[in-house]
């Protein structure tokens, strides 16, 4: 089976397998290589929400997730629109959509990161079968497990955050040391940032990881949307 990482970045997406035979990287800049991704492989662990809510502001999984994280990192998870605001124009009709139905308007952070939202959506909507293979995750939730359970203190927009977050990947894949350098070398900071790639490979590991381990979810027991989507965050 062939497993990925994804995370987005400015130019689209940045994938990333660890998987000792099919390692490798990839910039992928359309929804259109998104999906020939999404084909292709068998598992892939992405981040990006994925199942969302009718009419409530806040989706159980993230409520969990910002509890496992702890307080210095709550402003990490976004609160994805609702269903109903998900196609909106712009943002003031979105979050007015939001606002009348939940009382609460959507954040810029998570109107930012509504294309790539709208994108992974309306893949899944238009072939279920990926369902069963794209799997919403969280990169600092990851590096919390790699941490021996415990919350890396610096932030990985720091240096010192960046090198440990990349210190636990490289005692963990072989792979690890030479992507990081050879991405920042083939792609631009406006293209691809030094914390995309860490993400990225982190996502990749524990897709890797899932194969032999038993996937756990946040919650437990998740929801599904109006959609049949779960709204989960997924870890091994």
């Amino acid at each position: 089976m062939k497993t990925i990482g994804i995370d987005g970045c400015k130019a689209g997406w940045i994938a990333i397998s660890l998987d000792d035979v099919h390692a490798g990287y990839w910039l992928l800049e359309s929804n259109q290589e998104l999906k020939e991704t999404f084909e292709e492989y068998d598992r892939i662990f992405i981040d990006v929400p994925i199942g969302l809510t009718e009419d409530q502001y806040v989706r159980e999984c993230d409520e969990e997730l910002r509890n496992v994280l702890g307080p210095d990192y709550k402003a990490s998870v976004f609160n994805p629109p609702i269903r109903s605001a998900l196609h909106a124009p712009t943002y003031a009709e979105a979050s007015m959509e939001s606002y009348e139905t939940t009382g609460k308007k959507i954040s810029i952070q998570a109107w930012n990161i509504t294309p790539n939202i709208k994108a992974v959506d309306q893949l899944l909507q238009n072939d279920e079968s990926l369902r069963e293979k794209v799997f919403e995750s969280h990169p600092e939730l990851i590096f919390q497990k790699l941490n021996g359970g415990n919350s890396i203190l610096q932030k990985k927009q720091t240096k010192k955050g960046l090198r440990h977050r990349l210190g636990l990947l490289k005692e963990q894949s072989k792979f690890a040391d030479d992507f990081f350098r050879d991405i920042k070398e083939e792609y631009r900071r406006n293209q691809v940032e030094e914390d995309d790639i860490v993400d990225a490979m982190a996502l990749a590991l524990f897709a890797f990881r899932s194969l032999d381990k038993p996937v756990k979810t946040l919650p437990e027991d998740p929801p599904k949307d109006s959609t049949g989507l779960p709204m989960a965050i997924h870890y091994v």
